[in-house]
């Protein structure tokens, strides 16, 4: 599993780095992708996590990189779907922001579980999602403060293509996937985490 995990990580990786919209937005947006493969590999022996969840950070680093390569305001397949469904925008940020929820809460619930932080029920999807909302709001000031710095990389970084409520939108778009994982994917994530004990 590790290596066809490692193998598509850098399939989509390299080709997300030849001749991209603009190198530093690339930058940017594939930077968190990077950083997370790094924290992956230094906590792979001394806590390995699910395979859910390792798959489940590969795609959120694929979305991660397509974004980078083309900017999040101009994947093209979102382009098509903009003029399909007569959206006024290119909704391709809205599935980064979705999986901004929808991993951190799986990567949070098998911390908070097999550490003992909190045990199931109410209290276990109340701090998942918690922590979701706090990832998803520093990412945000994140983005405010890169377009403050950097007045020419902030519309293709931040994405907002015009649309005064982008930030408030993709918090709650992390909201929504915080509750599809807890939703759809607890019992089979307690099944992978009592099979790693």
């Amino acid at each position: 599993m590790k290596a066809l995990w490692l193998l598509l990580f850098f399939t989509v990786f390299l080709w997300s780095a030849i001749a991209p919209k603009d190198y530093f937005t690339w930058m940017l947006e594939v930077a968190p992708a990077v950083i997370g493969l790094g924290i992956l590999g230094l906590t792979y022996r001394s806590f390995r996590l699910t395979t859910l969840v390792y798959w489940m950070i590969l795609a959120h680093c694929i979305i991660l990189m397509i974004g980078g390569h083309y900017t999040y305001a101009e994947v093209p397949l979102f382009d098509y779907l903009k003029e399909v469904f007569g959206w006024s925008r290119n909704n391709y940020d809205k599935v980064g922001h979705l999986f901004q929820g929808l991993v951190p809460a799986l990567v949070a619930r098998e911390i908070f579980i097999r550490k003992e932080v909190v045990k199931a029920g109410a209290w276990l999807h109340f701090l998942t999602v918690c922590c979701c909302l706090a990832i998803s709001a520093f990412y945000e000031l994140i983005e405010w403060c890169i377009a403050v710095l950097s007045a020419e990389a902030a519309e293709s970084f931040l994405g907002t293509q015009g649309y005064s409520w982008d930030t408030q939108s993709d918090m709650a778009y992390a909201l929504v996937g915080a509750i599809i994982a807890i939703a759809l994917f607890s019992r089979y994530h307690d099944r992978l985490i009592r099979a790693l004990a």
